[in-house]
């Protein structure tokens, strides 16, 4: 082989190993920690609330469970789920199921605004001396909200804009909450 050929496989030759360790610290470059500190279920909050009512003849059950994901320090969003029964001894019971979109504002720390969008159905059975019958309907619902909130706790009153005397599931547009999510 001549000088000159010599000289050029050399060269070719670091070349090639150049570009091979380049591209291998390149890659060690690009390889980087994952940042874990901002994963969905880190922002993710469940809560609910749990309602029994008894009396002479009388029994309410309520299972509300919900989850809340915080956008940021300011907006959170949701959904909800909700069971109930509703029994009056020997006139009517009444089971409910549905569930909800959840909307809330946090304008300042101390101070919750919500709107929640709710979707349940109704399947209530009336025992009356002068016969049996059942009423089967969805009832949507719509509240806006307001409670005073201090950690995970707020405890305010919600309006429903959507409230109708003959078919709400509720006796009144309004009602407070003791709203809590962990």
């Amino acid at each position: 082989m001549k000088k000159n050929q010599i000289s050029i496989v050399f060269k070719s030759f670091f070349v090639i190993l150049i570009a091979l360790f380049s591209n291998f610290s390149f890659a060690q470059q690009e390889n980087y920690v994952i940042d874990n500190s901002n994963h969905f279920w880190d922002k993710v909050q469940f809560g609910g609330g749990l309602g029994l009512g008894f009396g002479s003849g009388y029994t309410d059950i309520s299972v509300m469970p919900s989850a809340i994901y915080n956008v940021n320090e300011i907006v959170a969003v949701g959904v909800g789920l909700q069971f109930g029964y509703l029994s009056s001894k020997n006139n009517y019971s009444s089971f409910i199921y549905g569930g909800s979109l959840v909307g809330l504002v946090n304008p300042i720390p101390q101070i919750q605004l919500s709107a929640e969008l709710e979707q349940v159905r109704v399947n209530t059975d009336y025992n009356f001396e002068g016969g049996d019958f059942s009423d089967n309907y969805w009832n949507t619902a719509l509240y806006l909200g307001a409670g005073y909130r201090t950690g995970n706790v707020t405890i305010g009153g919600r309006y429903d804009v959507l409230f109708n005397d003959d078919r709400s599931l509720y006796g009144s547009a309004f009602m407070p909450f003791v709203r809590v999510y962990f």
